[in-house]
C-alpha cells in the first residue's frame, strides 16, 4: 500500500510530495491531465511557448527563491505594466498615471477624488464601496468597476474586501495630481521584481519539485472511499493510502465523496469562482509584443489582461518573431460563449487596438480552464470552512489554492505543500 498519495501535480502537490519524499516517506502523485505541472504548466506551438495563465515568481523568502532557481537562472523584470481605456495608454497603476488622458476626463477623476466619501476602512464591508472610498466614483466606475467585471465576473458590491490587501494602490492627492501632470517616478506594484525562467516556459521553476517525485499521469480521480481509504480512478484503476493530499478544487473533491452531508454539499456548490478563455497568439514580427502585461477596461474588448510570453523570455518564440496571451474570464455560473466565438472577437478587437494585422499572425489557439480565480464573495469563509472541516474529519489534507479555496501566487502555494508536508511529517 502506498504511505501517502497525493492527487494533483500543481505547485502545491508537487510541494508536498517533493517535502514529503526528503523525509523518507513514500509517496505518489497523481494527475489527472496528460502532463503535470496543473495551471503552472504550458504548451509550445510551432515553436511558440505558451504558459497556462500569466505567471511570474516574486518570491521573498530565500527558500522558495532557492528552490525556483535551482533549474536554471532567471530573467528579472521590473513589474511595469499599461492599462489600455478608451484609445489611450496608461502606466499602472492608472490612478497614478493620468497625465496620457485628455483633460475633461483628468479634471472629473480630481474632482471627485477630493470630493470622495471618507470612511474608516474597518467599516467597509464590500469592494464597491471600497474602490469608491478609495479612488472617488468616477474613476472607480470607469476603471476598476469594469475591470472587476471581466476579472472577477461580479459587480462589485457582490465582493468583500479582505482579499485586497496590498494588490491595489491607494493614492495620496499629491500622487493623483502629480499622475496627471508626468510621469511618476517610483514603483507603486506590490513588489519590486518579477522572476521568469530565462529558459523552459515557467513550469520550469519547478523542475527541482519534479525531479524527486513519482508521478503518474492520466489519472482523473473519480471516487474516494475515505472508510476504505482508496481511491478509484477514471481508467479504472485504483490506489490505496495511509495519507491522502489533495489539490483538488473543493466542489470537485467533494463531488467525488461519498455520503456528503447536504449542508456541506451545499456549502461547496455556494463557492463561486471564475473560469476562463487563454488567447494563444504567435506573430512573424519580432515587434508585436512591446508591453510585459498590460490590463483593458473597455468592456466590449473581451479580454481582461494581455501579456507577452516572449518579452517574459526570448526563449518562448522563434527568432525574428513575438507572441501574446490573452485571459477572458467569466463567472463559473454564467453561460460561456463558444471558443471559435471569443478567439475570433479577440483576434479582431486586438487588432482594432492596432496592436497587429491579420497578415502578422503565425498561430492562433484557444483554450479552456474551468478554474481561473477564487471569486470573494461575503459568504466565502464560512462555506470554506465548513467543506475544510468536513474534509479533516476525513483525514484529507486538501492544499493548493482551489484546495484551500484563497487567492494564493504561486510561491504561496508553494510554501502551503511544504507546510502541509511538514504537518504530516511531525504527526
Amino acid at each position: 500500500m502506498t504511505e501517502i498519495v497525493v492527487l494533483g501535480s500543481g505547485v502545491a502537490g508537487l510541494s508536498a510530495a517533493f517535502h514529503l519524499g526528503k523525509s523518507g516517506r513514500s509517496v505518489r502523485v497523481f494527475e489527472k491531465d496528460a502532463d503535470w505541472g496543473g495551471l503552472c504548466g504550458g504548451f509550445t506551438l510551432d515553436g511558440f511557448r505558451f504558459d497556462r495563465f500569466v505567471h511570474f515568481t516574486f518570491a521573498q523568502d530565500s527558500y522558495a527563491r532557492q528552490m525556483f532557481a535551482a533549474s536554471g537562472p532567471l530573467w528579472e523584470h521590473a513589474p511595469v505594466s499599461s492599462n489600455y481605456y478608451r484609445g489611450c495608454w496608461v502606466y499602472h497603476p492608472a490612478q497614478n498615471n493620468l497625465y496620457p488622458l485628455p483633460t475633461e476626463e483628468k479634471v472629473k477623476i480630481i474632482a471627485d477624488f477630493v470630493r470622495r466619501r471618507k470612511i474608516p476602512r474597518e467599516q467597509i464591508s464590500d469592494y464597491e464601496t471600497w474602490l469608491r472610498v478609495q479612488y472617488g466614483d468616477y474613476f472607480a466606475e470607469r476603471f476598476p468597476f469594469a475591470y472587476t467585471r471581466k476579472y472577477w465576473g461580479a459587480e462589485p458590491h457582490e465582493l468583500e474586501v479582505k482579499w485586497v490587501g496590498n494588490r491595489m494602490h491607494s493614492p495620496s492627492l499629491e500622487e493623483v495630481l502629480r499622475g496627471a501632470f508626468e510621469k511618476p517616478e517610483g514603483n507603486f506594484y506590490y513588489t519590486s521584481v518579477m522572476r521568469y525562467p530565462k529558459q523552459g516556459g515557467f513550469r520550469s521553476i519547478l523542475n527541482g519539485l519534479r525531479a524527486g517525485c513519482d508521478i503518474t499521469l492520466n489519472k482523473k480521480a473519480v471516487r474516494i472511499d475515505p472508510a476504505g481509504k482508496k481511491v478509484f480512478f477514471q481508467d479504472g484503476s485504483s490506489v490505496e493510502y495511509g495519507v491522502l493530499v489533495s489539490s483538488l478544487p473543493l466542489p470537485e473533491i467533494i463531488n467525488i465523496l461519498p455520503d456528503v452531508p447536504p449542508a456541506v454539499s451545499a456549502a461547496a456548490r455556494a463557492l463561486r469562482h471564475t473560469c476562463g478563455y487563454q488567447v494563444s497568439l504567435g506573430f512573424r514580427r519580432p515587434d508585436v509584443a512591446r508591453r510585459l502585461w498590460f490590463y483593458i477596461y473597455d468592456e466590449d474588448i473581451p479580454p481582461a489582461r494581455v501579456y507577452s510570453p516572449n518579452l517574459k523570455s526570448p526563449d518562448n518564440a522563434p527568432a525574428g518573431c513575438s507572441s501574446l496571451q490573452a485571459e477572458v474570464f467569466y463567472d463559473c455560473r454564467a453561460s460561456v460563449p463558444p471558443a471559435s466565438e471569443v478567439l475570433r472577437n479577440t483576434v479582431q478587437k486586438l487588432m482594432a487596438m492596432g496592436l497587429f494585422k491579420e497578415e502578422d499572425l503565425l498561430v492562433r489557439d484557444i483554450r479552456f480552464e474551468p478554474y481561473a480565480n477564487i471569486t470573494f464573495v461575503p459568504d466565502i469563509y464560512r462555506n470554506r470552512q465548513t467543506v475544510l472541516d468536513y474534509l479533516h474529519g476525513l483525514s484529507v489534507e486538501s492544499i493548493g489554492r482551489f484546495g484551500k479555496w484563497e487567492y494564493m501566487w504561486t510561491h504561496q502555494a508553494f510554501e502551503d505543500g511544504k507546510n502541509t508536508a511538514q504537518r504530516i511529517i511531525n504527526e
